[in-house]
């Protein structure tokens, strides 16, 4: 290589680039050119100042978001039945709301009218009958998905079968909360209802806290690649400790072989709820059930888990004497 070449300025370096040109045009220059470097890297967005402000926007509007749910439904647990009530009935009713457009985007005609009633129709059946007012509303549901089917004739099997079992996904289960909550008026039952919902909660926090730093083994890599082993027992384990903890406090006498079953429990088939509501969505290629709640998708998104776990705590705690 001779002199002359390894004399010539480098394009990375704010060498002369014309004969008169000053320090600061020179400066200019190099700046210019490696903003022009960059140009498709920004467009694309993948800049890393672009990358950082925006996983700080989604990160601080889900933390946002999360904790305007956390503490609406914690104040009207403690507030009491009547308002735990209504909230259950509409959370239950933009569930399945949520669900029937993703039944549509699957191409089935579910009837929502019939569908919706249903879904704002159980939890105060739960509050005002108990399980026999669940039961009622099923009938009465199975009854009106009958009759539809036989006087519309372009409605097929599975357009009635997705209208019953939308509310009942979404807003039977759901109602297990107002079941739960109705074993006292006062702040027991309150109580009683924030440390099983709570056990769902720290299951699902726990588990995406474990998984993502620790998680190896992939638990079902085809419905949800994130989700793992590792991060699955960790969730246990926390939904085990505030089934505990529950126990440790004596809330409407709660054991610990009770609290043990109930936390494991609990927490195995909230995971199941989770999938399954995943695989939902992957059958009709969508990301979340709605946008009702920024940072998180939908408010079905957001209660998956919810559903199986609250109605899985009902049964453990019917069956354990305490309901």
């Amino acid at each position: 290589m001779s002199g002359e070449e390894e004399r010539r300025p480098s394009s990375d370096s704010p060498q002369e680039t014309a004969p008169g040109t000053t320090g600061i045009e020179r400066a200019i220059s190099w700046l210019e050119r490696k903003r022009r470097s960059k140009e498709d890297a920004r467009v694309a967005g993948e800049l890393r100042g672009q990358l950082v402000r925006g996983w700080t926007e989604k990160a601080l509007t889900r933390t946002t978001t999360g904790a305007i749910y956390f503490v609406v439904i914690v104040a009207v647990l403690f507030w009491g039945r009547v308002p735990t009530t209504a909230l259950v009935a509409s959370m239950a009713w933009l569930c399945c709301s949520e669900f029937f457009h993703m039944a549509r985007m699957g191409g089935r005609m579910p009837n929502e009218v019939f569908g919706l009633t249903a879904s704002v129709l159980f939890p105060p059946a739960a509050l005002l009958l108990g399980t026999e007012g669940l039961f009622l509303v099923l009938v009465l549901l199975l009854v009106a998905c009958a009759f539809w089917y036989v006087a519309t004739p372009r409605a097929n099997i599975s357009d009635v079968a997705l209208t019953a079992f939308g509310p009942v996904y979404t807003s039977l289960t759901f109602s297990c909360v107002v079941l739960i909550r109705s074993t006292d008026p006062g702040s027991s039952g309150g109580l009683l209802t924030f440390g099983v919902m709570g056990s769902v909660w720290l299951n699902d926090a726990m588990a995406y806290f474990v998984g993502t730093r620790f998680g190896r083994h992939k638990l079902a890599p085809r419905i949800s690649p994130h989700k793992s082993f590792e991060g699955f027992w960790g969730g246990l384990a926390s939904s085990v400790l505030v089934w505990c903890l529950l126990a440790l406090l004596g809330v409407r006498g709660v054991t610990y072989p009770l609290a043990l079953a109930g936390g494991l429990l609990v927490g195995t088939i909230a995971v199941v709820g989770d999938l399954f509501e995943s695989r939902i969505k992957r059958g009709v290629g969508v990301k979340d059930s709605g946008d009702f709640m920024p940072g998180h998708g939908g408010l079905l998104d957001r209660s998956d888990s919810m559903l199986f776990g609250c109605v899985t705590a009902y049964l453990v705690l019917r069956m354990g004497g305490i309901l």
